[in-house]
Order: C-alpha cells, then structure tokens, then sequence
C-alpha cells in the first residue's frame, strides 16, 4: 500500500512538473524585431543584442531579430505580420506604412537628443575632405550617391530639395544636373562610397548637435566613428544640409493582443530608462524616448503621397 501510493505522488509530481513545463514553453512566444537594412547586418545585429536580452528577460519571450536588406522588408514585414516593432523608423518608411494602411502599427514615441532634448536631424551631402568641393554648385556633371527609396534623409528629402532647386528628377539626373545619381543600398554605403571614389558626394543624415569631431550626438557618423572608423570626420566634409526633418518614431504592429502590445510599450520605455546605454546603441547616439504622435509625421506623409514612382 505505502509503496503503491509513493508511485501515485511520485506520478502525480511528474505529471505536475511536465504540465507547469509546457505551459511555461506555451507562454514564451516570439517577438520580431524589426532592423532597417542599409548598414553593416553585423553590426547592427550585434548593436540590438543587448535589445533582444533585455526583452527575453522582461517579456519572457524569445526576441527575433529581424534585420531586412533593405527598408522595403522591414515595410513589408510591418504590414505581413512578420515584424512586431521597429525601434529606430525611417519616417518615409513609416509614411508609406501609413499611405498602405493607416491602421497597421501604432506610434509609441520618437527621438530625442539626451542633451537639449531636441527631436529632428537633418540630411546633408558629404564629400572627401581633400575634395574641390565646397557647395552643391560644385558637384555640377558629378555622380553623387543616395541610400534607398524608402530613406528620409537618403532620398525623399533631397530628392525634394534637388527637383525644387535644379528641376527634374532623380531618373534624369536632376535635370542632367548631376552625371549620374545612383542608390548605394544604405547610409553606411554612401558614407564608403565617398570615402572609396565611388562617388563624388552623397547624402546621408546627422543631427548636427553636439561634436563635430565626435561625429555629433547622433546618426550615421556616430554609428561608423563607433564600428570601426574612429577618424571619420577628418575625412570627410558636409557641403549641404536640409531643413530639420522630424525624428524617426518607434513603432509596433497593430496586430499583436492589446495586453501583450502594452507589455512591449512598457519594456520598450523601461529598456530606456534602466538600460540607457543599451538603448543608445540600438539607436546609434545619445536619444531618448519622447511622445509624439502621427500629426508630427503629416508633412512626411504629404510628401511621400506626392511623389510618384522615383520622380
């Protein structure tokens, strides 16, 4: 009898333990987390690692790090269900999700400089520091290079500027201004592209705050002073800078549960407060989260409603 009923609570156990187990493994889910392309996959894998272990930790999930060869599959994967929040959104990228469907993610707050708490950078045009160049009316019959269609400061806005200030379009040439213009794939890209001859001058995009020699508080010098090319702004020299464009938001899909989506908010706004470093890095420089709301991005959105096809 006594033995018979060792085995029933030794059973019973068991069971319990397997149950409790599987239901732990049932409540892990996985979270996609969405890494727009046009830099170094690498790098930018290993700038969100600290990201995804702070998420596996807080949410009990398994965060995916879903980094795209292009803007276009983070887009994609937005509005496919493939990709759960984007940290760091281009705001064109995030004018076209809207422009698709206005419903499919919400904003959960946007950029802003640790230092003066400011929430807009800019697009500027690089050249060689050793180059002639000193303004755009220098790089007249020259190949400059921009990021990709879907980038703000890499294309929509200087695409803007240049139709306004030089006529034409980007398939033209700006009106044969330019002797050729091409689409590097990336902001890392244009950066190296100058670097390497390939192009006379592209744009890529910087918030101007901060220190020069420092690459500035934010953006994409920041990011390749601090993956490998420390002597960068000796090297290069900005000629052309845009008017301020809005900080790119944070955003998450729509699709997820309301309780789970406001779990994510949370841990997101918590990865920033007790892990600012962490934070940083995901988002190449000294930001923080700020609120904003789709109103900021509206001019964003007109823009991109009016452009059609590259033109």
């Amino acid at each position: 009898m006594k033995l018979n009923k060792l085995v029933f609570i030794s059973t019973s156990l068991f069971i319990s333990t397997v149950f409790f187990s599987n239901a732990m493994a049932e409540e892990r889910r996985e979270l996609n987390l969405g890494i727009l392309g046009g830099q170094n996959a690498t790098q930018q894998i290993g700038n969100n690692q600290c990201v995804k272990e702070f998420f596996d930790k807080h949410l009990n999930v398994d965060t995916k790090l879903r980094n795209a060869s292009d803007y276009a599959g983070v887009i994609q994967g937005l509005l496919g269900g493939s990709v759960d929040l984007v940290i760091s959104f281009s705001p064109s990228a995030f004018a076209t999700v809207y422009l698709k469907d206005p419903n499919a993610v919400e904003i959960v707050g946007t950029m802003a400089d640790d230092n003066d708490g400011s929430t807009g950078y800019h697009s500027v045009m690089v050249v060689k520091s050793d180059s002639p160049y000193q303004s755009l009316e220098d790089l007249k019959g020259k190949h400059v290079g921009f990021a990709e269609a879907d980038s703000t400061s890499g294309f929509l806005i200087p695409d803007y500027e240049f139709k306004k200030q030089l006529g034409g379009t980007f398939d033209d040439n700006y009106n044969q201004y330019f002797s050729k213009v091409t689409f590097s794939g990336g902001h890392e890209q244009d950066i190296l592209g100058v670097l390497n001859g390939q192009f006379d001058a592209a744009v890529t995009w910087t918030n101007l705050k901060g220190d020069p020699q420092k690459g500035y508080n934010s953006g994409a010098f920041t990011r390749m002073m601090n993956n490998g090319y420390p002597n960068l702004m000796n090297d290069i020299r900005v000629i052309w800078q845009s008017e301020l464009i809005p900080n790119e938001p944070i955003v998450i899909s729509n699709r997820l549960e309301p309780e789970f989506k406001q779990q994510v908010i949370d841990a997101i706004k918590k990865l920033d407060k007790e892990d600012h470093a962490c934070f940083q890095k995901a988002v190449s420089g000294s930001l923080h989260i700020e609120p904003t709301t789709v109103e900021a991005y509206m001019p964003i959105i007109e823009l991109k409603k009016g452009v059609s096809g590259r033109g």
